[in-house]
């Protein structure tokens, strides 16, 4: 694999929006995210196509492939952030330069539908890609110590670490009121199969990773410890929905090779109960042997780590004690 230089004072951070758009934010939520970031040391350009906006709040295949890759041509950026998530980040990889990608490799953080985008340029390159914070998050004044904390330790430093449990999480619309949030405790992880495990991480959003598959962008599974999560969009039917999403990864070629997975934290529009995620995983009898562990800090809640996608992690899960540790990132 390829692992991009890390982050240090004085770098430059390109903010480009392969799904949605800039222009969804606020202004004072850009201002806020810009001076956090300014605070920790780096400084923050803009693509140039980055507010746009179609009936989609997103913008051309054009203009998102034209900022993408000025971003990766640019010697003066070293990191490259999405400003968020949306839905059509897929639109954008056939029409991708990957040699300019692999001969220029830098970070590349995002989450949720950045999850087609990172996945995919790490199946064609073998660069190391991100998930983690957008841009949009650093505007977040409050609760956000454990974001930076992992975004520190995944992307400023060489070292290996362990990822654990935040003590509070969150699952409000934050941006809309800052001062009133709905703060609960976290309960930590859980483990659903014991057991211990050493392989490349792969995923991301479960829905948007499937997207790949039966394409030449799915990542190869073999040897992989999954990350999956996913949103609320489908509401009371995300048991469901869960379900038939995992039972299509495990049909993919290869998935008989993954070392264990880690579930991310469902939002309690989900209805996603610790036994309906128990019901599911103990019908699949592909996943009988393998390490799985649930209500990691990654996905559509707050706060979440920053993990590398090719990276190596080390999963570990017994009855005293469930210890993840990233290696390679």
């Amino acid at each position: 694999m390829i692992i991009p230089e890390k982050l240090k004072k004085g770098d430059e951070i390109r903010v480009i929006a392969p799904a949605r758009s800039l222009s969804l934010l606020s202004e004072e939520n850009i201002e806020l995210a810009t001076e956090k970031l300014e605070r920790e040391g780096f400084k923050v350009t803009f693509s140039k196509n980055c507010r746009e906006t179609d009936i989609f709040r997103s913008s051309s295949i054009q203009s998102r492939i034209e900022d993408i890759h000025e971003a990766f041509r640019d010697k003066n950026v070293k990191a490259i952030f999405t400003v968020l998530g949306g839905f059509n980040s897929n639109q954008l990889l056939k029409y991708l330069d990957y040699d300019l990608i692999k001969n220029n490799p830098k970070i590349l953080c995002g989450y949720s539908d950045i999850t087609v985008l990172a996945n995919a340029i790490t199946a064609k390159t073998d660069l190391v890609t991100y998930s983690g914070l957008h841009f949009a998050t650093w505007g977040m004044k409050k609760e956000f110590e454990y974001n930076l904390e992992y975004f520190k330790k995944c992307l400023t430093s060489e070292d290996e670490f362990l990822v654990e449990s935040s003590k509070t999480w969150s699952d409000d619309v934050w941006f809309l009121d800052q001062e009133n949030r709905k703060i609960e405790e976290n309960t930590g992880f859980v483990f659903l199969h014991k057991g211990t495990a050493e392989g490349k991480i792969i995923g991301g959003n479960l829905c948007t990773l499937n997207l790949l598959t039966g394409t030449e962008f799915m990542p190869d599974l073999s040897n992989s410890i999954l990350f999956i999560e996913d949103d609320d969009l489908v509401g009371s039917s995300f048991d469901v929905e869960f379900d038939r999403n995992l039972q299509s990864l495990i049909q993919q070629s290869n998935f008989g090779k993954i070392k264990g997975i880690v579930i991310g934290r469902f939002q309690r529009k989900t209805e996603m109960t610790l036994e309906k995620l128990k019901y599911i995983i103990e019908t699949k009898k592909e996943l009988k042997n393998i390490p799985i562990i649930a209500n990691v800090d990654f996905g559509h809640t707050n706060p979440i780590i920053t993990f590398p996608i090719g990276g190596t992690i080390k999963l570990a899960v017994d009855d005293e004690k469930i210890e993840l540790k990233i290696i390679k990132h």
